[in-house]
């Protein structure tokens, strides 16, 4: 098998070669995306299996004790665990609040299943917070809209999604037919940009919320998605109707939640319902 950079400097080479037809390129970009998949979805089946729903080596914050601290759950994105939001948590953390970092088998379900298993360990951990925030990570975010399109926490606060893939990815249209698509589960394959995908079938926002998209690609992304993208999702994917505010970082859709910009703008939407002013916003969203 040929190495990761040798597969993405053949990509380069197709895109700059002329007379190379989109196959080709594509057939280049599938098997960048197939390498980075396989070894992705290895370790995160592995992950999925062993990682507790809330991470228990992670210390209570250091808080006065007549202090009642806000509560934030943190959902993670496919192929993930929840000690991946660990350095966006303990900057939540230190800007005063109770953060929960919930797991779930994103790898080993279908989004129904996965929704449940999330609105349990809500259930368990926090229903009675209020306010009860909610700070969400690629797929964590459309797990969030399923459970509160069916019922909503009665003390439900504010939402920060970080790469939402709101209305899909088209990487998904391209590859999710893919063999190679089975490691990541059979969540995966449903979050293409068509109307019967699981974006798809989920309604307008009625709560507050607020979205962090991001820009920085990469060659596999920046041939298939339209637009800026951050090589995952596309900006304009990240969209929600309903939306209160919408901004976007140069990173990549991996690093999102290791921002300290994205950290500090999340604190900001919890507070205030609306990112900084100085904040990026899409020409047309000031």
């Amino acid at each position: 098998m040929r190495s990761g950079s040798s597969l993405v400097s053949s990509v380069v080479s197709a895109r700059l070669s002329p007379g190379n037809g989109r196959n080709h390129w594509l057939l280049a970009a599938g098997a960048v995306l197939a390498v980075a998949a396989a070894f992705v979805a290895k370790a995160a089946l592995a992950t999925d299996r062993d990682s507790p729903t809330a991470d228990p080596t992670r210390p209570a914050p250091n808080l006065a004790a007549d202090a009642e601290p806000e509560t934030i759950v943190m959902l993670h994105g496919l192929a993930r665990g929840p000690r991946s939001m660990t350095i966006l948590a303990d900057r939540l953390e230190a800007s005063g609040y109770r953060v929960i970092m919930l797991g779930y088998p994103s790898t080993q379900a279908e989004p129904a299943a996965l929704v449940s298993h999330v609105r349990d360990e809500i259930a368990q951990c926090c229903v009675e917070a209020a306010p009860l925030h909610f700070v969400t990570y690629s797929l964590g975010s459309l797990l969030l809209r399923a459970m509160l399109a069916e019922e909503a926490p009665a003390g439900l606060g504010r939402v920060v999604m970080l790469g939402p893939p709101n209305q899909g990815s088209e990487l998904v249209d391209e590859f999710g037919a893919w063999s190679v698509f089975r490691l990541l589960g059979p969540t995966a394959a449903q979050l293409g940009t068509g109307a019967e995908s699981f974006p798809g079938r989920l309604g307008a926002a009625d709560f507050e919320v607020g979205i962090i998209a991001g820009t920085r690609g990469n060659p596999v992304g920046n041939a298939i998605i339209p637009g800026d993208s951050d090589g995952t999702v596309g900006v304009e994917r990240a969209r929600l109707e309903g939306m209160d505010d919408f901004i976007t970082v140069e990173h990549s859709h991996t690093f999102l939640m290791r921002s300290e910009r994205v950290a500090a703008e999340t604190v900001h939407f919890l507070q205030n319902g609306r990112f900084s002013a100085d904040a990026s916003r899409p020409e047309g969203d000031e």
